[in-house]
């Protein structure tokens, strides 16, 4: 009996160590986002194909393909540790996974729920 619950000590303990280390990036909303955004020393990165990319993206965005091989050693050659990074595809699944490898090294990162296909930005007086 004490076996057991030793071990379902552990083993809970061990799934929110997990959990609480594959989460070091925070996911906004939209407003959220566009908050993060007004920074303009954040790094934007559109995580999605080129062909998507040239579809549309939010202004300013560097595009590094996520599915690509190279993904990582891209983005660490082109983003600076010292400066957030802003993430997004084109649902917010890619760009969760985008996230959590630039996390884990290192970086500072948040990434857009829902993605470029919920996104609707600052607003200006034009389009109210």
């Amino acid at each position: 009996m004490k076996f057991s619950i030793i071990m379902s000590s552990f083993l809970a303990g061990f799934f929110f160590w997990n959990c609480q280390a594959q989460s070091k990036f925070d996911t906004l909303d939209n407003k959220g986002f566009s908050e993060v955004l007004k920074d303009t020393t954040v790094q934007l990165v559109d995580v999605r194909t080129p062909a998507e990319y040239s579809e549309g993206h939010i202004p300013n965005a560097l595009n590094i393909n996520v599915m690509d091989e190279g993904f990582l050693s891209t983005a660490v050659s082109a983003l600076s540790k010292d400066r957030a990074v802003a993430v997004y595809c084109r649902s917010g699944r890619r760009s969760k996974n985008a996230a959590a490898l630039l996390a884990k090294e290192g970086y500072k990162v948040v990434e857009l729920n829902g993605g470029f296909l919920g996104w609707n930005g600052p607003k200006t007086k034009s389009e109210n």
